[in-house]
């Protein structure tokens, strides 16, 4: 049980290439500002989570796994090399240019969003190799774990409502465009009273457009 009086801690399990995580997490910072929670990011990986099935997907999106690496390696060095509050300045500044600017999922891109927080460009090296694929896998399958591999990115994860319960963690919730204000402090408090029901799973409809960035 958490203090009532401290921030929920929220833990975020993203891959920064997908667009709808993108709104999801800028959901979050929406409900952080009207509501007190407290956010720790954590890197997981859509090319990790679908490397067994690749024959299985589209071409288009056999080609994006394959771009995937790099971003969720660079990620993975900066939090390991400067610690986890590294993550949420970079990913903005990845996601902006991926999802805003649809800028490509380059080096060049990477280095970009290094330079604008600040990191060193070198952080870009990692992209190229696995030097860090062993805390990466790591920190996607803590996600996995609490939820299941039939879902993908985001996984959120709060306190359960009993100190016995452990941790209550979902995919998503999906939602275009981000929620803003009350309307998103609104959703979060309906996302964490289904989601902390015991033996709920699932609530979901056709998508009828696709993400909408504002």
């Amino acid at each position: 049980m958490t203090n009532a009086s401290a921030p929920l801690p929220v833990d975020f399990w993203f891959d920064p290439v997908c667009p709808w995580t993108w709104l999801t997490s800028r959901w979050m910072l929406e409900v952080r500002a009207s509501r007190p929670i407290g956010i720790t990011w954590h890197v997981m990986s859509l090319a990790i989570l679908n490397e067994a099935r690749l024959d299985q997907l589209p071409e288009h999106i056999r080609d994006l796994m394959g771009r995937a690496w790099a971003p969720v390696r660079v990620l993975t060095a900066a939090q390991t090399t400067f610690g986890s509050d590294a993550l949420e300045p970079l990913y903005t500044a990845l996601g902006r240019r991926y999802h805003l600017e649809q800028q490509p999922k380059t080096r060049a891109t990477i280095e970009a969003a290094l330079r604008e927080v600040g990191l060193p460009v070198h952080l870009a090296d990692a992209g190229d190799s696995g030097t860090y694929d062993e805390a990466l896998r790591e920190s996607h399958r803590e996600g996995i774990d609490l939820v299941g591999s039939e879902v993908g990115s985001p996984i959120i994860a709060v306190p359960g409502p009993h100190p016995s319960s452990g941790k209550v963690a979902f995919f998503g919730p999906v939602v275009t465009p981000a929620p803003k204000g009350e309307e998103a402090a609104r959703l979060w408090d309906g996302t964490l009273a289904v989601a902390s029901t015991p033996g709920f799973y699932e609530i979901k409809r056709g998508r009828t457009v696709g993400p909408l960035f504002d």
